[in-house]
């Protein structure tokens, strides 16, 4: 018994590292503000989808380059390239985080090959279909996967 008094005597502080600072995201005005903001809430109301590679369709299931082509073509009958390697390569300007605006596209991968894309919604957040087994979600490009292996933006809103 006298063992255990001495270890419920006093408080211990246990120190935790600070958490990571979120980086502060500026607030750019799209070309369109109307089309960015069908764009988002379209994508939006996509979250929770199941992922499917080569998924197009919300009752199919998306894989990334088919959830940014279907709310692109679904509420702007706009018709970009159907792989994310494509729809980086696609015309457009290439932009800068600093200048993300919503509706522009991010990309990821890794060796300067680009696996991946998501639709910017703003406040540093992008919607995206990641992998099997999972659904359409909302994530910030500060996580440590997605900063990790951004690749670039392209502004397909004009």
């Amino acid at each position: 018994m006298a063992a255990l008094a001495g270890c419920g005597g006093g408080r211990e502080t246990v120190r935790r590292p600070p958490p990571p600072q979120q980086r502060v995201w500026p607030v750019v005005e799209p070309a369109d503000p109307v089309a960015a903001n069908a764009v988002l809430m379209r994508a939006i109301s996509l979250v929770g989808t199941p992922y499917r590679y080569g998924g197009n369709t919300p009752e199919g299931g998306f894989d990334c380059s088919g959830l940014v082509n279907y709310v692109y073509r679904d509420m702007l009958s706009l018709s970009l390239p159907r792989t994310s390697r494509d729809l980086a390569a696609y015309q457009g300007p290439k932009i800068v985080p600093d200048r993300l605006a919503a509706g522009d596209l991010v990309f990821f991968g890794q060796g300067g090959n680009v696996s991946h894309v998501g639709i910017y919604v703003g406040e540093g957040r992008f919607v995206h279909a990641p992998s099997t087994g999972g659904t359409v979600r909302l994530d910030h490009l500060d996580g440590s996967y997605w900063r990790d292996h951004y690749t670039g933006a392209k502004r397909v809103l004009r």
